[in-house]
C-alpha cells in the first residue's frame, strides 16, 4: 500500500510540474509570438529604407544612399533578424515541449490506470 501511495505522490508533483510548465509555455509563447511579429515588421521596414535608393528615391534631410547611413541600416536589419530567428526559435521550442508534455500526461493517465483499483 505505501508504494501506491508513495506513486500517488509522484503522480502529483509530477503533475504540479507539468502544469507549472504549461503556464510557463504559455507566457513565453504570447511573447514570441509579438517577437517574430514586431521583429518581421521591423525587418520589412529596415528592407525597405535599404531598397529606398535603388529606386533613386533621396530625402531632403538625410541622404539615403550615404555609406554611413547604408552601413547603419544594414546592422539594424541584421539585428532585426536574429531577434526574428530567436522568436521563432522559440515557438519551435515550445511546440516540442507541447507534444512531450502531451506524451508525458498520457504516461501519467496509464500509470494512474495501473495504481487505481
Amino acid at each position: 500500500m505505501s508504494d501506491d501511495a508513495g506513486r500517488l505522490a509522484v503522480v502529483e508533483a509530477h503533475r504540479e510540474l507539468v502544469s507549472r510548465i504549461e503556464e510557463s509555455a504559455a507566457r513565453i509563447r504570447a511573447l514570441s509570438v509579438a517577437t517574430v511579429v514586431v521583429a518581421g515588421l521591423l525587418a520589412a521596414s529596415y528592407a525597405f529604407q535599404l531598397a529606398l535608393p535603388l529606386t533613386g528615391l533621396k530625402s531632403v534631410t538625410v541622404s539615403l544612399a550615404s555609406p554611413v547611413d547604408e552601413g547603419a541600416e544594414v546592422v539594424v536589419l541584421v539585428l532585426a533578424l536574429v531577434w526574428l530567428y530567436v522568436g521563432a526559435a522559440n515557438l519551435l521550442f515550445l511546440r516540442r515541449v507541447g507534444s512531450r508534455i502531451a506524451e508525458a500526461k498520457q504516461k501519467e493517465r496509464e500509470i494512474e490506470k495501473e495504481i487505481s483499483p
